[in-house]
């Protein structure tokens, strides 16, 4: 029997979500020969931290599945004594890039990680708070099912088990690493406002994310595909295809990962959306087989970021992703030319070879984020109302902004030097720390 963690990090309060992850761990349990740890990492408190609790407490589940409700408090605990028994340097820097005072995407999900070791998973299911299952006749479409079809077997055994494949045959003895989808519904970004206000504005916003030197209408075709996921049409039938995934058709809400993130980490930016898609490009481009289906999640918004202080800490977030993808673009153009020279012998990803390429890319050039920075500024002054109020705010903040984005690099490349020692270290302390009811901590 294979143990695997089905995980939700949250940050706000999302019951139902709760409820349904519950319901897609005794999906898996129910029809596949696996034992489940639900692991929600909840960093609310207050009225919401008890309503997930409840949530935890009252969803019904097979003997198989065991949930874990861990608030921040647990989820301290925990590091502490992993860091202390992994011996690493600079112990009180890794507890603040493992568990940071500011939202960080790679970081919850970096603990979903190193727990996940700690219970004996072999590997870690990711979904969001702010998303739901679509249904077929009524009944929930989950993604676990196609997951824990393909997951962890050879690639060659994996082409009985998938709809149609489109892998290399030399590919054939490697593991499937990540099983995969995306969502229909509003945009990963919320940012469609802007392109309601501005269609051209919202163009050269989003085309900030492509290499300084892509032409104009290259920036143009990617801020047109970008953040769209699989669309808008509602799901009908399974269909699944074997090969090497591209990081375009998936996304971190549908997400499974075998082994992969037990070698590397995320980067763990503080206040940076898409700082959690590193792992899916670097199995893409060390040429790890994935499955790509179409169980998509329905993804929403709630309101926090969009009106009041969520507005500007949304849109600083959103403002550090274009800032970090300086050194995102130059690590996958550098992994892409590496290919298979990233994997040992027994397919795994060498992490040492990555550490050096980012600890490479801090030595980039900051002009490239300087012309992002300007173009931003311009586009949102251009849009006027609360844009420009944020323009303003951005203005003097250039200069830590262009740091911290190069200071994540560089704690990215010191926590991959670290990671395998804190996912030993998780497995030897086991899971008896984990308490198997709610947290109820409201500090």
């Amino acid at each position: 029997m294979r143990t695997i963690c089905l995980t939700l990090p949250t940050n706000r309060p999302c019951a139902p979500a709760i409820r349904a992850l519950g319901e897609e761990a005794a999906y898996a349990a129910e029809h596949f020969d696996v034992a489940v740890h639900l692991l929600v990492l909840d960093s609310c408190d207050g009225e919401a931290l008890a309503a997930h609790a409840r949530a935890v407490r009252e969803t019904p589940r097979p003997p198989n599945v065991i949930a874990h409700h861990l608030g921040e408090r647990a989820q301290r605990g925990f590091l502490r004594r992993v860091i202390r028994d992994s011996g690493v340097a600079k112990p009180d820097l890794m507890l603040d890039l493992m568990l940071p005072t500011e939202p960080s995407y790679g970081a919850c999900t970096n603990r979903a990680f190193l727990i996940a070791a700690a219970l004996g998973c072999q590997s870690v299911h990711r979904r969001d708070s702010d998303s739901r299952y679509q249904t077929s006749n009524g009944t929930p479409v989950f993604p676990i099912h196609h997951e824990l079809r393909a997951l962890g077997r050879p690639a060659g055994d994996a082409a009985r088990h998938v709809y149609a494949t489109t892998l290399d045959p030399r590919h054939a003895p490697k593991p499937v690493t990540m099983v995969g989808s995306s969502f229909i519904g509003e945009l990963s970004v919320d940012i469609a406002e802007i392109h309601r206000l501005d269609p051209n504005v919202y163009a050269d916003v989003v085309g900030l994310w492509a290499p300084g030197h892509w032409s104009e209408q290259a920036k143009r075709e990617l801020a047109a595909e970008s953040f769209r996921g699989g669309g808008t049409a509602p799901f009908t039938r399974d269909h699944s295809v074997l090969g090497l995934i591209d990081p375009m058709r998936v996304d971190m809400c549908n997400i499974s990962f075998h082994r992969v993130h037990e070698r590397v980490p995320l980067p763990p930016a503080t206040n940076t959306i898409g700082s959690d898609y590193f792992l899916i490009h670097l199995v893409h481009d060390a040429g790890l087989p994935g499955v790509l289906h179409n169980r998509n999640i329905v993804n929403f918004y709630t309101g926090e970021r969009r009106t009041g202080p969520g507005f500007p800490a949304y849109q600083t977030r959103f403002a550090k992703f274009f800032l970090s993808m300086l050194y995102l673009n130059f690590l996958y153009d550098r992994m892409a030319a590496a290919g298979d020279a990233l994997l040992d012998d027994q397919h795994q990803v060498r992490a040492p070879a990555i550490a050096a390429l980012v600890r490479e890319s801090t030595a980039l050039d900051r002009t490239e984020n300087v012309r992002r920075l300007d173009v931003l500024d311009a586009s949102y002054r251009q849009l006027g109302g609360k844009y420009a109020a944020f323009a303003d705010t951005l203005a003097p903040r250039r200069e830590r902004l262009l740091h911290e984005a190069g200071q994540d690099m560089a704690d990215f490349a010191l926590l991959i030097e670290a990671w395998a020692a804190l996912i030993d270290a998780s497995r030897a302390t086991g899971p008896h720390p984990f308490p198997h009811q709610p947290d109820r901590d409201r500090r």
